[in-house]
């Protein structure tokens, strides 16, 4: 009787600490995915900025139709962009390079610089990037603290069993890490 009653004892312990460790797994991939969300809701923000951004600089720089066309089609690409890590690094990388071109436009039309709207918009896309960055950053630590969860011993042993595996840090490129540099 004493050893069935350590056999049940033992698997008790065990079922216990599989649960446990379930709920800990759960509970951190879902700071991941809320991580990933809040990444997600500030490039959609950025995103919904840009029409009324190049809207403002067509009325002074008509002219300078590539850079224009530049944050359309880097806006597009981010509207289409999957929602994985990588396609929406990529995606973002481009929203960076494109903005900084029309930024950099900016500097030869004093005009365009002294319009509120315009002056108004680069301030919101300044704050979108404070955020986007920030958001960045807890995604970036949710993820390693989840990844970090489930390869450790024992843990490991029991999240490939119960379908948890590892998450995608989002990387930009090095060119897309200098925040761009916003004038007035």
């Amino acid at each position: 009787m004493s050893t069935t009653l350590v056999v049940v004892l033992v698997l008790v312990l065990l079922a216990l600490f599989v649960g446990a460790t379930y709920n800990s797994l759960v509970r951190r991939r879902n700071e991941v995915d809320n991580a990933w969300s809040q990444i997600d809701v500030q490039l959609k923000r950025r995103l919904d900025l840009i029409p009324n951004l190049v809207e403002t600089v067509k009325g002074y720089a008509a002219h300078e139709k590539t850079a224009l066309e530049a944050v359309i089609a880097a806006r597009n690409t981010g509207m289409t962009a999957s929602s994985d890590p990588h396609a929406q690094a990529s995606a973002d990388n481009a929203m960076t390079g494109a903005l900084r071109q029309l930024f950099a436009l900016s500097e030869g039309y004093p005009d365009l610089k002294a319009n509120q709207g315009f002056v108004s918009l680069q301030e919101e896309l300044a704050n979108t990037e404070s955020r986007i960055a920030y958001a960045r950053q807890f995604y970036g630590d949710a993820v390693s603290t989840y990844n970090t969860a489930i390869q450790k011993f024992p843990t490991v042993v029991f999240a490939r069993m119960l379908g948890f595996s590892e998450r995608e840090f989002f990387e930009a490129e090095d060119a897309a890490r200098v925040v761009p540099e916003v004038k007035f």
